[in-house]
């Protein structure tokens, strides 16, 4: 990759490395300049830019994120579009990661251009939330270091996946002593269900029992025969060694003691055992609270169906001191989690104009090979990455939302529709759930808006680093749909007139972010007889 200074004469097709502003012009870093660009630029009284260019033996920021992200996937994991050289990896549903350590670091050993950062292995993940980024730090690595990458990442078996949660039916055992409070009991049964439920289990049996070898043996016994698994056992005294009551009693139902201890604070003191290859757990006493502890990692990985045993528990201690300190306050059960996730992004179809130009007819219910220009744009936002669709009806509401029923796909009519785009604007706006992080304002005339545009445009959004507002572009010119961050849409509820929400980009440029397509489509809405002609001669795909 060439980079510095370059002469405008030379710049055509290079990246722009630092924004410009000159004489009127602003272009952001990033941007591939075109022959219009160099234009502008002179004009401007720009004679030279820094940038980079790239060579022969040269992979592009995002081809390479994408291509190495896809090989370092495994099931559970989905992949968000590459933007700006980043290609983020998302969890499917809850469950453990999953990831060869070493690989990673052979990855990041390769060459400074090619990063990956993961989670830690065998975290517990949630749906939606973030496992991996894989950023290539310059604007191209070289051909040579992202396919050995690749190579790496695609090994026999993937770098990373998550081990999805096993229902399982658990069984609980807790002995008493002179003075054990009964209420104590209820509540310790309680919060041991709230822990199995939140990942996916059922406590099935609970039992009460002297604190005494002989009755933990019987109670043992019977939940196996019940083909309960995992068996979790309180005592009434804590386990301060394996050959004491509790996994006595373990010993003479006829399991095996595997390990007595654990490098984590909070869960010294766990005791692992098993019977005929299922699991039976001596809890240490913070597993009575709902604070994270050592016995949640244990337990993680069994549901999991993820081998745990001594090498594994010792294997614990870096990263193990989890006790609440003034620098260090752990989350509370019923906390939000604070990991990176994917961004919840709502599309908005704007389905109410009147047609004017197209005559008689209702231009999003006319036919392009053979499915309504509606439904084609509707497929789209429900193919793509977004968590919501919903649509804004007005003019023939109701065959409108008789189109958008087959999908269903929610609809929410605006009765001011005559007075322009912005009264559907702030309709759809108003009618959105309260927890999402932006919204896809999508035009129902669009017809050749795809999946991957829409993609595209959330891979590109992130407020926090300045991209609240993303906007496609084509060899420089912007187009539709765009996508706003939540924080604008009380702003959104304000605008008038037949615009939308343009204004709002011209108000936020600081905020805003050009996200390059490969192709016009994002120009292209069908408002006229002969375009509507001319866009069945030639089809949508």
């Amino acid at each position: 990759m060439i980079f510095g200074t370059t002469p405008l004469a030379d710049a055509e097709g290079a990246i722009l490395a630092h924004s410009v502003s000159a004489g009127g012009v602003r272009m952001k870093k990033g941007r591939y300049l075109s022959a219009d660009d160099i234009k502008a630029l002179a004009k401007a009284g720009v004679e030279d830019v820094i940038a980079a260019r790239l060579e022969a033996d040269d992979v592009d920021e995002d081809t390479a994120a994408n291509a190495i992200a896809k090989a370092c996937r495994g099931d559970g994991a989905r992949l968000q579009a590459a933007f700006t050289g980043r290609c983020n990896l998302y969890a499917d549903g809850p469950g453990v990661m999953v990831i060869d350590r070493e690989r990673v670091d052979q990855i990041n050993r390769i060459h400074e251009a090619v990063t990956i950062a993961t989670l830690a292995p065998h975290e517990a993940v949630e749906a939606g939330q973030m496992l991996a980024t894989i950023k290539i730090i310059p604007f191209a690595a070289p051909r040579e270091a992202v396919e050995r990458a690749i190579a790496i990442a695609s090994g026999d078996v993937p770098l990373l996946h998550i081990a999805p949660y096993r229902a399982r039916r658990a069984g609980l055992i807790m002995t008493t002593l002179a003075g054990t409070k009964a209420k104590v009991l209820d509540k310790t049964a309680n919060v041991l269900r709230d822990r199995l439920e939140r990942l996916g289990s059922t406590l099935l049996d609970e039992q009460r029992c002297p604190h005494a070898a002989d009755d933990i043996a019987a109670a043992v016994k019977d939940q196996l025969d019940q083909g309960l698994d995992p068996i979790l056992i309180f005592g009434a005294s804590a386990i301060t060694d394996r050959r004491d009551v509790v996994p006595a009693g373990i010993v003479e139902a006829g399991g095996t003691i595997k390990h007595f201890g654990m490098p984590v604070d909070p869960g010294n003191l766990l005791l692992l055992a098993e019977h005929d290859g299922r699991a039976v757990i001596g809890l240490p006493g913070c597993a009575r609270s709902p604070k994270l502890n050592g016995f949640d990692w244990v337990l993680q990985r069994l549901l999991a169906d993820q081998a745990v045993g001594p090498d594994d528990i010792t294997a614990m201690g870096a990263g193990g001191l989890l006790k609440e300190i003034p620098t260090r306050p752990q989350l509370r059960a019923g906390t939000a989690s604070i990991a990176p996730k994917a961004p919840r992004i709502a599309a908005l179809i704007l389905a109410a104009g009147q047609s004017r130009r197209m005559g008689v007819t209702n231009k999003l219910l006319a036919e392009i090979d053979g499915k309504a220009m509606l439904s084609r744009v509707v497929e789209a936002a429900r193919a793509s990455q977004v968590e919501h669709v919903m649509a804004v009806t007005g003019h023939e509401a109701e065959i409108v939302a008789d189109a958008l029923a087959k999908y269903d796909v929610p609809s929410v009519h605006n009765p001011a529709f005559a007075e322009g785009l912005s009264t559907s604007l702030h309709a759809g706006v108003a009618a959105l759930p309260d927890d999402l992080d932006g919204v896809i304002v999508l035009l129902g005339d669009m017809p050749r808006i795809t999946p991957g545009h829409i993609d595209r445009l959330i891979a590109a959004f992130n407020p926090v680093e300045g991209r609240a507002v993303c906007v496609p572009t084509y060899q420089g010119k912007r187009g539709n749909p765009v996508l706003f961050g939540s924080q604008f849409f009380a702003e959104m509820t304000t605008v008038g007139g037949d615009s939308g929400a343009k204004y709002l980009i011209g108000q936020h440029e600081d905020e805003l972010v050009e996200v390059p397509m490969e192709d016009d489509a994002i120009f292209l809405d069908v408002d006229t007889p002969d375009a509507l002609t001319a866009i069945r001669a030639a089809g949508v795909d």
